[in-house]
């Protein structure tokens, strides 16, 4: 009895008897509950692991190639299919009624301060300072798509006008009241990770500062009194964070006109009409999209995402790097020539098992003429659809020949954001998968193509990854 008297009272004194059984004075640690990580709307989980990365077969150009290497990718979430037009018009509309609902702010402040307050609404933002009230697009008011014009009602005159500058009526125009695309422009930042990492441009936590020759590049973009986008490259000293941040503006209406542009002496003057406007092609993959628009979509996609949710920590959508693409498109198949795993192009059935250019001036053996809808063909293992053919897609990765040699084997990554007065070169990023435009040798997983990042193709599309936090 004495002994287990002493054992309690010992046990008490450990514990410094707070109450509620947590030592006083030791290192236990400030624990939060994590929240639980949802599957994001429309994306598979694929799960980290390694693979051979490179090519398991001849060039399709019969050029030198790197050989293969074994690299490690952590696990990420990835569009199931391709972004369609009707995604992409999401994107597209809500750029254009963030647009108008500021030009009625602007024609209503004008005229009549009671409907000017119907378009913003003021949302508190909390900082180290104490809350910041700031005055944001009213989302909940109804935009006068049919407001009439009247002389003699400067409110109704007003609505009408800021409505009619988002259409052209031009006579230069293939279609009345086609949308006008010049206005359909989104702003965003970002950080140049590229300038932060350089070894002059590192932090020096004994002086609480930065090198005093620490220089950045970064981009600036501006509207001009005339409504035109201005752009510039700023090399300036590093002194904060803030000086890393770049801005950009980009149109980000497709460019329809690839249809054209693409072919010599083809008559696609339909698919140009059609191909995003008609609701028939809402369910195919969106073409037209350069590397500087999917980016854009893929910001806008986070913040919207944030915004709506009410989740600012939810981690960023993004194209995918070149090593993250080829790991989902093998589907866990190590040495698989194509998604499907087999080296054949058939099934069994003798079916293609993508869309793609089966044979000299015969696109249509494998049943489509042009883009097929997503998902008509069987996914991979991973459960991800036209990992091969249909439309090739953008990676975030910059095209070097020799970015087996310097990159880790650890989530392997080179990206170099390509600045305004960079020359060509510079530009490039891996294209890969395939078009359905493209002989057999493309859809294979480790042919690696490259296109210039403000070029949209008939051929290239894009599909979205989100890092995965959980364990």
């Amino acid at each position: 009895m004495k002994k287990q008297l002493f054992f309690a009272i010992t046990m008490a004194v450990l514990l410094g008897a707070t109450g509620c059984g947590t030592p006083r004075g030791h290192l236990v640690g400030v624990y939060r509950k994590a929240p639980v990580e949802v599957y994001p709307y429309g994306m598979l989980l694929i799960p980290r692991g390694s693979f051979n990365m490179g090519a398991n077969d001849q060039s399709a150009v019969w050029a030198l190639q790197p050989s293969q290497r074994q690299v490690s990718i952590d696990a990420f979430y990835m569009d199931q299919t391709e972004i369609t037009n009707a995604k992409y018009r999401q994107f597209v509309e809500w750029v254009r009624d963030s647009i108008v609902r500021t030009k009625l702010l602007r024609e209503m402040e004008q005229v009549d301060e009671g409907e000017a307050s119907k378009w913003f609404t003021e949302r508190a933002t909390y900082t180290l300072d104490g809350p910041v009230i700031d005055s944001v697009l009213n989302w909940k008011t109804k935009i006068p798509w049919n407001a009439k014009y009247s002389e003699e009602d400067d409110v109704k005159a007003g609505k009408w006008n800021a409505v009619q500058q988002m259409y052209f009526y031009g006579q230069d125009m293939i279609e009345a009241g086609q949308l006008n695309a010049h206005l359909l422009v989104y702003m965003y930042k970002f950080v140049n990770y590229d300038q932060a990492a350089f070894p002059e441009n590192k932090y020096n936590p004994y002086t609480n500062g930065y090198n005093a020759n620490a220089r950045v590049r970064v981009d600036s973009a501006w509207f001009n009194a005339d409504g035109s986008i201005g752009d510039t490259v700023i090399v300036k000293p590093l002194r904060h964070r803030s000086d890393l941040i770049s801005t950009k503006i980009v149109n980000i209406y497709p460019d329809t006109m690839v249809w054209m542009r693409d072919f010599s002496y083809s008559y696609n003057e339909p698919m140009m009409h059609n191909y995003f406007a008609h609701p028939s092609f809402d369910e195919f993959p969106v073409v037209g999209v350069s590397w500087d628009q999917a980016n854009a979509f893929c910001w806008w996609r986070t913040l919207y995402h944030r915004n709506e949710s009410g989740e600012p920590r939810t981690p960023e959508w993004r194209l995918p790097t070149d090593a993250e693409w080829e790991y989902a498109a093998r589907g866990g198949r190590h040495n698989g020539i194509y998604p499907w795993g087999g080296p054949y192009i058939r099934d069994a059935k003798g079916c293609f098992m993508a869309n793609f250019k089966p044979m000299r001036g015969n696109y249509t053996e494998d049943g489509y003429l042009y883009p097929a809808r997503v998902a008509k063909y069987a996914p991979n293992d991973f459960g991800l659809y036209d990992m091969a053919g249909n439309v090739a897609e953008w990676t975030v990765t910059t095209f070097d020949d020799e970015a087996s040699t310097f990159t880790l084997d650890l989530n392997p990554h080179y990206n170099y954001k390509a600045k305004r007065n960079d020359p060509p070169v510079m530009r490039k990023k891996v294209v890969r998968g395939g078009s359905w435009k493209d002989v057999a040798a493309y859809l294979q997983c480790a042919t690696v193509t490259y296109e210039y990042q403000n070029i949209g193709t008939a051929s290239i599309g894009f599909r979205c990854v989100r890092s995965h936090i959980g364990k």
